[in-house]
């Protein structure tokens, strides 16, 4: 009998983070997996959460009630129906559980800090297709991760057709 899995969805909205969760969706998950939306927003805002949640991350949010939040208010988030109308499907076709749980920090930091305290067994991210130059200078999320996480990472690097590539890092 296969033993369901945890799996982390490093989650900014961004078009590769959506190809990731699709991905993720026809890939990846199988029934009976949980699938958690990790959303990383910048330690300079100040929503109420943050101050009730700042260190530890929000609780699990189950999507149903993800959904139905004022999210922008609540979190300082813009969330995507698509995104959530993928996951939405997916539970109910693929019986898996779909949780949501929102951080606030360093994104590649929190990321790594979610791995071990979720107990993922694997996190997908999305790659924003920086150049050489700017992926030094601003530094790279999906790279930071991929070299500091225990969990195997699936990278899905966005292309300029439909169908995503993807890179696999089984640490």
């Amino acid at each position: 009998m296969a033993r369901y899995r945890t799996i982390g969805i490093g989650m900014d909205y961004s078009p590769t983070s959506k190809q990731a969760v699709q991905w993720t969706v026809d890939h990846l998950v199988r029934s009976g997996d949980t699938v958690i939306l990790i959303h990383v927003v910048s330690g300079k805002s100040d929503h109420g959460e943050k101050v009730l949640w700042g260190d530890s991350g929000s609780p699990l949010i189950p999507l149903y009630e993800f959904m139905e939040m004022n999210l922008r208010v609540r979190y300082g988030l813009n969330p995507d129906k698509e995104v959530f109308s993928i996951l939405d499907t997916a539970s109910r076709d693929k019986q898996i559980k779909v949780l949501a749980k929102v951080y606030w920090g360093d994104p590649r930091e929190k990321l790594c800090e979610a791995v071990a305290n979720l107990k993922l067994d694997s996190l997908v991210v999305g790659n924003r297709g920086l150049g050489p130059l700017k992926r030094t200078l601003l530094g790279s999320v999906s790279n930071y991760v991929v070299n500091n996480i225990t969990c195997p990472v699936t990278v899905v690097r966005a292309t300029s057709g439909s169908k995503p590539k993807t890179q696999l890092n089984y640490n």
